[in-house]
């Protein structure tokens, strides 16, 4: 058998479970992610399923980022007896622990002990590199690989992994290059993803690959022109995302509204009741994880844009803003639900989880969706079956639609909004972009992580566009 060669252990049949073993040799090779898989990609009882391969040989776990599609199987792994390295940027090492906790308690088990024992392996396995450094992994007889992360832009820290494998009598060394998930431009956080220079072998998402998305510098906009609708009508507009990535996208820019609605407002701009409105105007954050996340995100401040430093020099605090209420305790959630529904007083409020599948914002939803005063704001793909998507269906639909929440009809009448824009991913433009690369292009590209037609619209554009280029590449779709 020819090494380098890889092995899939997940992230062939869908857009989850992401997990690719590296054989170097025989007897030596590298993981990159651990992810679980989810949703209809998934077997049932597959969140507690037992790991599913072998870990002989393998030298190191080199994490992408710290969405569960990516490190889900993680404590299989560990029960499997894996005790080597995992590798991850700065950012996913402290965020890691937060996820997997949560993802513990829920799957595993809730009890202290356990939990922190859990942890305490954890940690003590992580270490964290540097971005764009290399770092030798292997230096064995006749075989040397060395890794380095460069930034994705999928969410802080999320990275690509560089993979450099020179072996005894070989003239040059091999070039694998594992994507990660991209992201998509113009993230407000984030600093923009930078092309390889070189792939010798491309392993590329593909989540997006048949689409291309909406521009999204007008996004911010049309948020606003939501939370001016909303308070016309003296309601609460609901916000279901997810705690990780994009409830943080989601108060960069609230900041950023309220911010200006400020400015505009000195300087006599907006006067009268508007004025007061958006100055007295809550922005409730009621999720337990998300909080812990954010706080993760405020300390991780060097990791952040030039953008976003920069407001931080300015003495603002995107993250951390006044009209910024954080809700913990479930007594305190239900306290603010009750509230809300009674009073009718304006509020945004953003909660998990993003497919209204379960978490706080299901309470919020029980409480307010048969009131025409409120409105749900969807940022968030909503997965088919999901009292999501039912609520999103209800936006384009004749007739009074119900939702089961927690196994009661409820019925929809608040108005109902999807704000597109706010992809995590990058779309076909930018994943073909990203394997024409920065110096030479991708020889051999490998697609996962995507449905079959998101992978063949890819493919199909990757040859198009790569022979437009004067350039050949080799496609295949991963099984």
């Amino acid at each position: 058998m020819e090494y380098p060669f890889l092995s899939h252990h997940g992230g062939t049949r869908g857009v989850t479970g992401s997990c690719h073993q590296l054989h170097l040799d025989p007897h030596t090779s590298l993981l990159v992610d651990c992810g679980l898989e989810q949703g209809s990609d998934a077997a049932p009882g597959a969140e507690s399923a037992p790991l599913g391969f072998s870990i002989e040989g393998i030298q190191a776990l080199i994490v992408t980022h710290v969405h569960l599609d990516h490190v889900g199987r993680i404590p299989a792994l560990l029960a499997a007896g894996y005790r080597g390295p995992i590798l991850c940027s700065e950012p996913s090492a402290k965020l890691l622990p937060l996820v997997l906790e949560d993802a513990y308690r829920l799957v595993v088990s809730s009890e202290p002990a356990q939990v922190a024992r859990f942890l305490a392996l954890l940690e003590s396995l992580v270490t964290h590199l540097p971005f764009a450094q290399w770092h030798n992994l292997v230096e064995a007889d006749g075989l040397v690989c060395r890794i380095r992360l460069q930034r994705a832009g999928h969410l802080l820290g999320s990275a690509y992994v560089e993979c450099d494998v020179q072996r005894a009598g070989q003239e040059g060394s091999t070039r694998i290059v594992f994507s990660g998930d991209l992201g998509a431009p113009n993230n407000p956080l984030l600093r923009p993803v930078q092309p390889p220079e070189r792939a010798d072998l491309l392993v590329l998402e593909s989540t997006y690959g048949d689409r291309l998305h909406p521009d999204r510098s007008e996004r911010q906009q049309r948020l606003e022109a939501a939370i001016d609708r909303a308070l016309a009508d003296q309601g609460t507009i609901l916000i279901p995302a997810f705690s990780l990535g994009r409830t943080q996208e989601l108060l960069y820019e609230l900041e950023d509204i309220l911010h200006r609605k400020g400015l505009l407002s000195a300087e006599g701009g907006i006067t009268g009741n508007d004025a007061l409105i958006w100055s007295r105007l809550p922005i409730i954050l009621d999720s337990p994880l998300a909080l812990r996340i954010t706080q993760a995100y405020r300390e991780l401040h060097r990791f952040w844009s030039d953008e976003a430093r920069q407001r931080l020099s300015e003495g603002r605090k995107p993250l951390a803003f006044e009209q910024l209420l954080c809700i913990d305790s479930h007594a305190k959630h239900q306290q603010v639900v009750n509230y809300l529904k009674s009073t009718g007083r304006p509020a945004i409020v953003i909660a998990g989880n993003g497919m209204c599948s379960g978490g706080r914002i299901v309470n919020y939803l029980k409480a307010m969706l048969g009131d025409s005063r409120h409105e749900v704001i969807f940022v968030g793909y909503q997965g088919r079956g999901t009292p999501g998507a039912v609520i999103q269906g209800s936006e384009r639909a004749e007739g009074l639609v119900r939702v089961d929440l927690d196994g009661d009809m409820y019925e929809i009448r608040a108005k109902v909004m999807t704000l597109g824009g706010y992809s995590a991913h990058a779309d076909q433009e930018g994943l073909v972009r990203f394997a024409l690369g920065e110096g030479s292009v991708a020889k051999r590209v490998v697609l996962v992580h995507g449905e079959g037609e998101a992978k063949q619209g890819l493919a199909q554009a990757m040859v198009r566009r790569f022979a437009e280029t004067g350039n050949e590449v080799d496609v295949c779709i991963a099984s």
